[in-house]
């Protein structure tokens, strides 16, 4: 409980500055007691387990094949290559949009957030939750050429050159693109405008 009012007490004046409404902390949506729903495998699966590889370049490479979108979902996010991949996908006419935990965002001088901002990409922070922990991208959700990065890997440097980590990227795949879109779609109607503090 503490924490739930730390949050909202740090979130409350970037929201008001905002003109943003805080989300409801308390109310959860119950639980479904179905089970998620199977979707046919296809496409192309590319895997990565850092330090060995090199997830970072690999990721990059993803970023620079999308046309149209892409989603991020960032629980950290300090990589100058990855910042910079997805301001140049932007200058090229991807609609880039970022969402990040809000703490996470503040918590250190190394975020790069601050860079995709003022390179215009829009940002949400995520406050609604204890972490926001998604590790997320989608590129051209609806499209035949859809593809998913998701795994253990933050969006940082720590990620590459000092954890063990892990990551997917998912190619081809119009449902599980449309199902991680859906669900960062949801994700956005809970978070608030970025705002410096």
């Amino acid at each position: 409980m503490k924490r739930t009012l730390l949050v909202v007490a740090r979130a409350l004046p970037l929201a008001c500055r905002a003109g943003a409404q805080i989300p409801e902390l308390e109310s959860r949506a119950p639980v479904s007691q179905q089970m998620p729903p199977e979707v046919p495998a296809q496409g192309t699966v590319q895997v990565a387990f850092t330090p060995w590889d090199n997830a970072e370049a690999m990721i990059v490479a993803c970023i620079r094949q999308a046309k149209h979108q892409i989603l991020v979902q960032a629980f950290s996010f300090t990589s100058r290559a990855l910042a910079n991949a997805l301001i140049a996908a932007k200058r090229r006419g991807v609609e880039v949009q970022v969402m990040a935990d809000r703490e996470q965002t503040f918590s250190g001088e190394a975020s790069r957030i601050p860079e995709l901002v003022r390179a215009g990409i829009p940002v949400m922070l995520e406050v609604r939750y204890q972490s926001a922990h998604n590790k997320i991208m989608v590129m051209d959700a609806g499209s035949a050429d859809a593809a998913v990065i998701t795994g253990s890997y933050n969006w940082t440097y720590a990620a590459q050159h000092k954890n063990a980590e892990n990551v997917l990227i998912l190619r081809h795949n119009p449902d599980v693109a449309n199902a991680y879109a859906a669900n960062w779609r949801r994700h956005f109607a809970d978070a608030l405008p970025y705002a410096e503090q």
